[in-house]
């Protein structure tokens, strides 16, 4: 490999690797709204309710369980991201059999 192709091929490898962290999602572990000072001893009783109504519901229908409706996933963005780094490895895998058999 000349000595010219070396920075071209670390500039191609950098950009590579930042283009495939772009699709890494973003965790935020902060919360919106202000943390509470005191925390309550005793349960309000909206929260015993529910526990009572939870609690009964559950013993009769365990064959029920449904997970929470939290909207759809749009997955395009990884789809996308995830083809382009295949096909980008895909590549340099024929570049350098090509390379390999032309005797470079």
């Amino acid at each position: 490999m000349s000595s010219a192709r070396r920075p071209l091929l670390t500039a191609t490898a950098a950009a590579s690797l930042l283009g495939a962290l772009w699709f890494v999602p973003s965790a935020n572990a902060t919360s919106e709204s202000p943390v509470r000072d005191a925390v309550s001893t005793s349960p309000s009783p909206q929260v015993t309710e529910q526990a009572r109504i939870a609690a009964t519901t559950a013993d009769t229908s365990v064959t029920g369980t449904r997970l929470a409706d939290t909207g759809s996933f749009d997955s395009t963005p990884y789809v996308i991201g995830g083809t382009f780094c295949l096909t980008l490895g895909a590549g340099f895998v024929v570049y350098s059999v090509r390379r390999e058999r032309l005797g470079f």
